[in-house]
Formats: C-alpha cells, sequence, structure tokens
C-alpha cells in the first residue's frame, strides 16, 4: 500500500484529513447503535467496525509509530480493530465483527474524537514518512466510506422492515442513450501510476502500490462501448432465459448460479423494484445495473455478442476522462446509480482482467504492505468509480479488485468487442 506522491503542504494535507474524517461521521449519523452493530454476511462489516477500523488504523501506523510518549486510547481496542494485518498480531474474527456490542457507537465515536484530537496535535511536527503514513489514511478510510454505504445497504436489505437509510429524489425520466463503439487504440501504450517522484514525497499524484510500476502493454484491435449495460438491458437478459442457459456462463459462475438460485441483480424483486439505500423503488430502466457479479457481467457480454474489456483496454481509453467528473460521493445520503454517466462514478465496472501484480511489482515494507500484494490471487479487476466512491479518491489507474462471485457492491459493465 505504499504511495508516491510530489510535496505539499502539511496544511492542505490536515484539511484532507479531517474533512476525510467528518464526512465518515456524517455517514453513520442516521444510525442506532443497533443499526451500527449488525453484520449482514461474513464479507461485509457493521457500521460500527468501519468507523472503529479507520481510527486503528491512524492511532496505530501513526501516532503509535510516530508520536513519542501516545498512549492508546483503550488497548483492547487493538485486538478488535486490526481487520487482516498479521504483523499487528491476533485479532478477532472477520465473521464475528457482527457480535460486538460493546464497546458502544458512542464509545467509538469518542475514541475518534480523541484520535483526532491527538494527530491534529501532532500533524505540524510529523515526520515525512508519517505524513505520508496520513495520506494513506486519507485513502484508506475514503475506501471504507464506500464500504461503509454498501454494507448498510446490505444490512437493511435482511430486515423485513426495509428501512431507508436516507431519502432521495425520485429519478429524473431518461431515455436510454442509443449504445455505440468507439475503437481503442492499437499496439503498445503505458498503463499503471507513473514513478515520478520517490515513495517519501508527499503530493497530489498518490497511488496506492498495486497501481505501479507502470509499464508497456500491447493491445490488439478492439473497441469499447460508449456508456454502461442499462437495468432495461439486463431485464432483456433475463426475459431471454440468460440465467437459465448453461452455455452463456463459465463453469464456476454456472455452479454458482445454480447453488445460489441466482435469477437476478442482487436487490432485484420480481415486481419490477429494486431495494436501495432509499428503500424500496422501481427500478430505473435508464440507469446503470448494478449489484452483478463477474460472472453474471461475463456471461451478459457472452449473451450480447461482446466480452468485457481488458484492464489495460480500459484504462488507457479512459485516460484522457475527468476522474473527478460522474455520480460520485460528495455528501452523506442515499446514492445509486443514475443515467447519463461517464466514465466515472455510478459503478465500478468488471473487467476480464484477473487481479495480478505488474512486471516488477514490490510490496511496501512493514505491516501496511500487507494491504493489497496478499490478495492477488482469485480476484478480478474493477475500474472507474461508483455513485458511493468519494469524489477525488479514484483515477484511470485505480485498481479495485473482488472475488467473480461479489456483487454487494455498486459493481456493473460495460461491453467490449474484438475489431
Amino acid at each position: 500500500m505504499a504511495s508516491q506522491a510530489h510535496s505539499r503542504p502539511a496544511e492542505s494535507l490536515a484539511q484532507k484529513l479531517f474533512a476525510t474524517r467528518r464526512l465518515t461521521l456524517e455517514l453513520a449519523e442516521p444510525l442506532s447503535d443497533a443499526d451500527a452493530t449488525v453484520q449482514p454476511f461474513p464479507e461485509a462489516s457493521p457500521a460500527k467496525w468501519h468507523l472503529a477500523h479507520t481510527t486503528w488504523f491512524f492511532e496505530t501506523f501513526v501516532l503509535r509509530d510516530h508520536v513519542p510518549g501516545y498512549r492508546a486510547f483503550d488497548d483492547r481496542y487493538a485486538f478488535l480493530f486490526n481487520s487482516y494485518y498479521n504483523a499487528e498480531g491476533e485479532r478477532h474474527a472477520r465473521p464475528k465483527r457482527g457480535m460486538l456490542s460493546r464497546p458502544s457507537l458512542d464509545e467509538i465515536r469518542s475514541w475518534r474524537a480523541s484520535v483526532d484530537e491527538a494527530l491534529e496535535k501532532a500533524l505540524p511536527n510529523l515526520p515525512p514518512a508519517a505524513l505520508e503514513l496520513v495520506e494513506l489514511g486519507i485513502n484508506h478510510e475514503q475506501q471504507h466510506q464506500e464500504l461503509f454505504l454498501t454494507d448498510i445497504l446490505a444490512t437493511f436489505a435482511e430486515n423485513p422492515l426495509e428501512p431507508a437509510y436516507a431519502q432521495a429524489d425520485a429519478p429524473a425520466c431518461f431515455a436510454t442513450e442509443p449504445l455505440s463503439f468507439h475503437p481503442g487504440r492499437t499496439g503498445i501504450v503505458e498503463i499503471g501510476a507513473s514513478e515520478d517522484a520517490p515513495s517519501t514525497k508527499l503530493g497530489t499524484s498518490f497511488a496506492f502500490d498495486n497501481e505501479r510500476p507502470r509499464h508497456r502493454v500491447f493491445l490488439a484491435p478492439h473497441s469499447i462501448g460508449s456508456r454502461r449495460v442499462t437495468n432495461g438491458e439486463w431485464a432483456d437478459f433475463i426475459a431471454d432465459g440468460a440465467y437459465r442457459n448453461p452455455a452463456l456462463w463459465l463453469s464456476e459462475g454456472w455452479d454458482w448460479v445454480q447453488s445460489e438460485a441466482i435469477a437476478a441483480p442482487l436487490y432485484w424483486n420480481d415486481d419490477g423494484t429494486e431495494f436501495t439505500l432509499a428503500g424500496r423503488r422501481e427500478i430505473d430502466h435508464a440507469a446503470p445495473v448494478a449489484h452483478v457479479s463477474y460472472f453474471e457481467a461475463d456471461a451478459f457480454a457472452r449473451w450480447a455478442g461482446a466480452r468485457l474489456p481488458t484492464e489495460a483496454e480500459w484504462e488507457d481509453f479512459a485516460s484522457s476522462a475527468d476522474a473527478n467528473l460522474g455520480n460520485q460521493l460528495d455528501s452523506a445520503g442515499a446514492v445509486m446509480p443514475r443515467p447519463g454517466g461517464g466514465m466515472f462514478g455510478d459503478v465500478w465496472e468488471w473487467t476480464g482482467s484477473a487481479y495480478l501484480g505488474f512486471p516488477g511489482f514490490k510490496t511496501a515494507e512493514g505491516a501496511v504492505g500487507e494491504y493489497n500484494g496478499k490478495f492477488m490471487c482469485g480476484q478480478f479487476v474493477l475500474k472507474g468509480a461508483s455513485c458511493a466512491t468519494p469524489r477525488g479518491h479514484s483515477r484511470a489507474t485505480y485498481r479495485n479488485f473482488f472475488p467473480p462471485a461479489a456483487r454487494w457492491q455498486f459493481t456493473g459493465l460495460r461491453l467490449a468487442r474484438d475489431d
């Protein structure tokens, strides 16, 4: 999880740090202690845990390691809120995070306030290595803000009362944009984050270690869809019996469909509605389809006579797009995919590329090096950003990744084809 970036004033870093920390608290504001404690399934985490884990990250890697004399708020919290950093010792089992009725949500808020106060005092005197970890922690917390929303959506979906996390405006009426295909570049191109600064420098060109090194790849002739696949097109896929046609599916995907009785995107009902952060709503057929797995995305592409783009094709195609545009997270609320988006926002897009290290990839030293590299097995790359991604967090080189059956995230697809 090493980062590389250009120097910038510590004041700017502090502003970004505390704006990020505030947004996390604002996301939690609508929740009761009970809401924040529930864990809907083992791969998701309680909202309360997200607030605590991101605080543990700063307390451990910045305050404990770089502020002389700092004492932990509660020595027991390290065991409870470490995620998977083996170098940090034993930890509470992930599938049992929902059993942590204590500490309470208010106690975790108090811990956050204490850590934030300590960070504010320490920032002016932190060495460059610690400031780099602060920047790393900001980006880490932004990732958890997205997980916070997708996990609370999964939590409320398990409740027969189907409570709304927040209210949202009714969708505007949009006609579905016609799908066209645009030729991508052919030949040798470069992908990945640049190596233009040593890893001990701060700046605006932050990147995770899995985005490096920048390297050359060869692209065969291909075209990429002008927009994402929509809910309306997915309804046609269902109506054509695609979930019952084994010829469309990878073997493992077909086994998954059969064993899990999959027949539609997650949160869809047979009555033409879907469950959202704003409660149950009519499916917007012009909006990008969301909450589909890699298996489903791959089957849809085959049904449509196309394929998923590779990571390199997608990244090169999006390299000139503004990653700050599109439907992304700006403030706490009931986010959802909307029609008419560009390359970034609304839904993460599955690619056909396995999540592996780039040629010459090296993990960062120490515990933070466990963040990305050890998950490079059995997962696929997603590109872009979603409606729950904090604006400014993503970029063309960003590499999101999930197992092929995962679909509780805002995940969709864009088609590609060979020319």
